[in-house]
């Protein structure tokens, strides 16, 4: 059965060919199962390469590869300089399902049902890698070349904080490129995400949290469970753990999330408007307000601690004379890992051992300029109904790798997401919108014929 006209969110219709050529493209790129890590398969990431060879054979004939190990790639498509070149980023890995896990449609067949591409990667991030990708093909066929050196970057192990876009930086410095615009995934162009918006909003992310993985030990006297003793390990333990939820870290407003709540101020009411409009002659109350409001803007003002995991006891019967947690941490842009780490110790008490297991800062701010305007502007264009802003990511993205070099380093993904489909992300049923997913290529398309 041939698929339906696909039509963007406003109603109009995309061009057949392109669209079908389009949408096959991206099904053929999530049938393949590219999870980094222990549980790699080469030939997956193998496929997946040859896919993209076979559904976008322009951009491989006018793109220059540069050989990079374990399947990242990075391509150079030559623009008329390169004194302003850009880069636009993606990862081919998936984060794993769980066989239990009951999908509407299975994982990596790519059904399309009710509008949507159900997958996994539809969001995170083959989504972005195959609209990019289809946006270049069809400049590429209609005889465009790019005023600036475009640079397509795509690392193969994001999910699993590894190596290849570290070594993508490495190779554009060894070149000499200088990037004047850097676009990874992060932010979205979501519903409902702020309390007291419904227009539909693009955040755009100038920087992103940092990270700390904490291990929280208590120890006591093991032995038999008919004599346990006062206070246990997991006792001990508990007592920190509720201290942490009860005592979180301290609420403020660096300057990005300052600038996006005076943009928000125009789409709400009275006297939120007012509140938000002079939100940087009040940050501290401000914060503290917002930190009231739920866990999505309590997240925009401060380092939060999620209690991640715990253990105990080997058996049910045996007391357990160590018990540890796992704390992940998302460090605020204006605050730091040591200063973050020392807060949890001071916390949780000296009768509990707390040991760094990974940590990284937050990245450095991008400047709202040139090139975040130039986002903007295409935002505006192609999605006239949407209202851009700047916006801090709260997780971890390849970006930080480039923005430890670069400064004009963004975060965002043109596709329309609802709260359901946000919550698909690294969960069942993730899906995206043919529509959206359309859109998303006429917005890389139109910032492409931009720089």
């Amino acid at each position: 059965m041939p698929e339906p006209q696909p039509t963007t969110p406003s109603g109009e219709p995309h061009r057949t060919a392109e669209a079908v050529d389009a949408l096959a493209a991206l099904r053929a790129a999530l049938r393949h199962r590219t999870v980094a890590g222990p549980d790699k398969v080469d030939a997956e990431f193998d496929g997946l390469h040859a896919d993209l060879r076979t559904h976008f054979p322009l951009l491989h004939a006018a793109c220059e590869r540069v050989d990079l190990p374990d399947h990242a790639l990075l391509l150079r498509w030559p623009g008329r300089a390169a004194d302003r070149p850009v880069v636009l980023m993606a990862h081919q890995d998936v984060v794993p399902t769980n066989p239990r896990d009951n999908w509407t449609h299975p994982p990596y067949e790519a059904v399309v049902d009710d509008g949507f591409v159900w997958g996994r990667g539809t969001l995170d991030c083959k989504g972005s890698l195959v609209a990019i990708c289809a946006a270049v093909e069809t400049l590429i066929a209609d005889g465009f070349v790019p005023t600036q050196d475009v640079w397509l970057s795509f690392s193969s192990d994001e999910e699993v904080a590894g190596t290849t876009a570290p070594l993508a930086v490495a190779a554009l410095q060894e070149r000499g490129v200088d990037p004047w615009l850097v676009l990874d995934e992060g932010g979205m162009a979501v519903t409902g995400a702020f309390p007291g918006v419904s227009e539909p909003m693009a955040v755009i992310g100038l920087a992103e949290k940092g990270l700390v993985v904490l291990e929280l030990t208590a120890t006591g006297a093991g032995g038999h469970a008919s004599t346990p003793p006062t206070p246990s390990a997991p006792a001990i333990l508990a007592k920190a753990v509720l201290a942490l939820e009860k005592r979180p870290a301290p609420a403020s407003l660096p300057d990005p999330s300052v600038r996006m709540l005076e943009r928000l101020a125009p789409l709400t009411r009275p006297p939120m408007r007012q509140v938000l409009a002079n939100v940087d002659r009040a940050r501290k109350p401000a914060a503290a307000a917002l930190a009231k409001l739920g866990p999505v803007t309590a997240a925009l003002v401060r380092t939060t601690y999620a209690i991640t995991q715990l253990a105990g006891s080997p058996a049910q019967n045996v007391l357990a004379s160590t018990a540890t947690a796992t704390v992940n941490m998302r460090v605020a842009v204006d605050d730091d890992v040591d200063t973050a780490v020392a807060r949890v110790r001071k916390t949780v008490g000296k009768d509990v051992q707390v040991e760094v297991l990974d940590a990284y800062e937050p990245s450095p701010v991008a400047p709202i300029g040139e090139a975040y305007d130039l986002l903007e502007q295409v935002t505006a264009e192609v999605m006239p109904d949407v209202a851009p802003t700047p916006y801090v990511v709260m997780a971890a993205t390849d970006a930080r790798h480039f923005q430890r070099v670069w400064a004009p380093v963004y975060r965002f993904n043109p596709f329309r997401m609802t709260e359901s489909q946000r919550n698909s992300l690294h969960n069942v049923d993730e899906r995206l919108e043919v529509s959206s997913y359309l859109e998303g290529i006429d917005w890389y398309t139109t910032l492409l014929r931009r720089i």
